[in-house]
């Protein structure tokens, strides 16, 4: 065994670290004492170097078995950078660049060799005339069936042990859970293997999950905060993956798509570009990662939600490997549940994949902390909340959820357990369709008890009841909503049940600017509606067989004025670009052209904007007032809509919180009513007309807010 000073000063020489990271050094010790050992690394944890500092010192080769050739390619140009003789075999190479490797092998001019499990039987014969010192399996849950990525080409692995039964066999993986571990020790024979279980905590990492709703839009304002960061993709699907990096190429991103269905060559120049800081963002399948050493990665977003736990940790834990701040974001929905859920019924072991897509699901839902939950997974635990995942910084609140439970329940009931999530939301809401009347579901009792709630929130809170143990989906049974044995303590015996309040995971700013301008008059999706409804009219088709709501909305946003860029738009297809794309673009170009006339003639009736003007000098109320010889109620007027116009004014300055309690109040009271004279009468004239029109606004905040 090589003393100690021999170690770290190879580890300098070709590593350049003057140290080791916890369990390095440990496990390094243990190779070199010939033993086996099995290594639960996270990502960016440096599991590599466990295996390869030791090949260096040990005088034979070392044998390292690879899933990827994306990861043996970086793994061996790495290597050779640092001046380590290295190499690998795999099926993209000629004939002769293989016997070229396997002479150099044979003179001993090789410390490290990589090769996928499919290749090892080609390799029988030289591994008979070459000296084996160490064999390391990298990515070794993929010899198991219990964890995520299994293939079975691992499983022919163990006969290594048989074959070479004093070398010692490092097992790495970055997760792993028990039965997992378990199952990789086993199948590789080395049951006596020494196991490291490093921290599984990465602090680094900030954890957030969002509904998958309009993921594009949120993607891209997500990414106009990281104009010069690297950051990975991952998408369930191929067509995913291209889709995305179009739409981001078209708003100006440095983006590429990467799956198994391109070609090698254009799959290599995208990880090269990628490594090389030329392409900034990847929109992959999960196999790409796997293995880069990339340390600059500053995000990893999921379009979909990862099939496991053990995946999904894998994958954001290849952001800020260089121990910087980073940032996870992971969007999850219904559909993404039901496509997993189809994939499990075709793989192998469809019981151990549903078991860990529930976990996943639970995760993604989850209402505490969400790295708890991760660490707890991988049997770590922490006794404080993170502060660094989206449920800490944004604890939610509860509600009384017992009677929206009963009214979910009840219809469960009546329906008699036979309808998935959507179809007993629209019952619940009294939806007028084709399959709702086709069943007689309009003549049950629960019919329309809910149309209070938007179809959204009911999903929502379905959810959240599925996640408690009200409810349960029978995937088996085209995921049918089922009662369980909770249910009946709710319907029978008056258990209360407390349901988080929906809250939109968006800046209170950004709420604002969105909301305000559902107040103005005369805006581009008001002008794009008046041109759908001409057009259906004359096509004699209803105006959202044209173009929906969110379609016109999105084409507000994006403003796009090419036919490039109006494809790009959500709802846009070939057919109806043909139809409709001319007067559409050349209605968003003429509104355009008519603000900027706007803006840069004099503006008249903008009197508020004085008022602003003054008040951000600090002037109060009566003084404006006085300076501009004006009412005060007129300049109250003013600050309401430049607070409507989403001007950063505080309205609760001039608003007694008694007062805007009142009012609230009253407002339930009084049905919420039209104008500000039933609220004036009701308080029999106690609160003024300024009082009640600011308070009103500052209750319609908090009601957008709390939505």
């Amino acid at each position: 065994m090589p003393d100690q000073q021999q170690i770290f000063s190879t580890l300098k020489e070709y590593f350049g670290y003057d140290s080791f990271r916890p369990l390095q050094q440990d496990i390094i010790n243990s190779i070199f004492n010939g033993k086996d050992n099995l290594v639960i690394m996270p990502t960016g944890g440096g599991k590599s170097i466990c295996y390869q500092l030791p090949a260096l010192l040990l005088p034979g080769a070392t044998l390292v078995i690879s899933p990827l050739i994306a990861l043996m390619k970086d793994q061996v140009d790495g290597l050779r950078t640092n001046g380590i003789s290295a190499a690998f075999i795999n099926s993209s190479q000629a004939a002769s660049e293989q016997q070229d490797i396997y002479q150099k092998l044979i003179d001993r001019e090789i410390k490290l060799l990589y090769v996928a499990p499919e290749s090892l039987s080609f390799l029988d014969t030289i591994l008979s005339r070459i000296e084996v010192s160490l064999i390391a399996i990298d990515e070794a849950h993929c010899i198991s069936a219990w964890g995520h990525d299994f293939r079975p080409a691992y499983t022919q692995l163990g006969y290594l042990k048989n074959r070479f039964p004093k070398i010692p066999l490092i097992a790495l993986t970055a997760t792993a859970d028990k039965a997992t571990r378990q199952d990789i020790c086993t199948q590789l024979n080395i049951s006596n293997a020494t196991q490291h279980l490093a921290s599984f905590d990465r602090e680094n990492l900030s954890l957030e999950v969002r509904p998958g709703n309009k993921r594009i839009e949120q993607i891209i304002d997500f990414l106009t905060d990281k104009p010069n960061d690297s950051g990975i993709i991952y998408c369930l699907s191929r067509k995913a993956t291209q889709m995305l990096a179009e739409k981001l190429q078209n708003q100006g991103f440095i983006a590429e798509a990467y799956h198994a269905g391109i070609a090698h060559e254009k799959r290599s120049s995208v990880q090269e570009g990628f490594i090389n800081d030329t392409i900034q963002i990847v929109c992959a399948t999960i196999a790409f990662g796997m293995g880069i050493d990339k340390s600059n990665v500053r995000w990893v977003i999921h379009y979909n939600l990862p099939k496991n736990i053990e995946g999904y940790y894998q994958e954001i834990g290849r952001a800020g490997r260089d121990g910087l701040p980073s940032s996870t974001l992971l969007f999850h929905s219904y559909a993404d549940v039901v496509q997993l859920q189809k994939f499990a019924d075709m793989s192998g072991n469809k019981e151990v994949q549903l078991a860990k897509l529930d976990r996943m699901k639970q995760y993604a839902e989850s209402l505490s902390c969400r790295r708890k939950i991760l660490l707890s997974y991988f049997g770590e635990l922490i006794e404080k909340d993170c502060g660094n995942c989206d449920v800490c910084k944004n604890p939610p609140t509860f509600i009384d959820g017992t009677i929206i439970t009963q009214k979910t329940l009840s219809t469960l009931v009546r329906i008699k357990e036979q309808e998935p999530i959507g179809t007993i939301i629209d019952v619940l809401r009294g939806a007028q369709n084709t399959a709702i009347h086709e069943k007689g579901y309009q003549r049950i009792k629960t019919y329309g008890i809910g149309n209070d709630i938007s179809w959204r929130d009911w999903q929502q809170y379905i959810i959240q009841l599925i996640n408690q143990g009200y409810i349960e989906i029978a995937f088996h049974q085209n995921n049918k909503l089922k009662l369980t044995e909770r249910s009946k303590k709710v319907l029978f015996e008056g258990e209360k049940v407390s349901l988080a309040h929906l809250k939109e995971f968006e800046k209170i700013k950004e709420v604002a600017a969105a909301q305000s301008k559902k107040v103005k008059a005369n805006t581009l999706f008001d002008k794009l509606r008046e041109l759908r409804l001409g057009l259906a009219k004359e096509a004699g088709i209803p105006a959202y067989q044209i173009f929906n709501d969110a379609t016109l909305k999105e084409m507000e946003q994006q403003r796009p004025m090419t036919d490039a860029e109006f494809i790009q738009i959500n709802g846009v297809g070939k057919q109806k670009m043909q139809d409709y794309g001319y007067q559409f673009i050349k209605a968003i170009i003429d509104f355009s052209k008519e603000k900027t006339k706007k803006k840069k003639s004099p503006k008249k009736g903008n009197t508020h904007k004085e008022t602003l003007s003054l008040y951000r000098d600090g002037l109060s109320i009566e003084e404006i007032a006085l300076k501009r010889k004006l009412a005060q109620s007129t300049i109250f007027s003013h600050i309401t809509k430049l607070y409507q116009e989403g001007e950063p004014i505080d309205l609760r300055q001039f608003v007694d919180k008694e007062d805007i309690n009142a009012i609230k109040k009253a407002k339930i009271e009084l049905n919420d009513p039209e104008g500000l004279k039933p609220y004036f009468e009701h308080f029999e004239e106690t609160i003024d007309y300024n009082t009640i029109r600011l308070a009103l606004n500052i209750i319609e905040q908090e009601d957008r807010i709390a939505k």
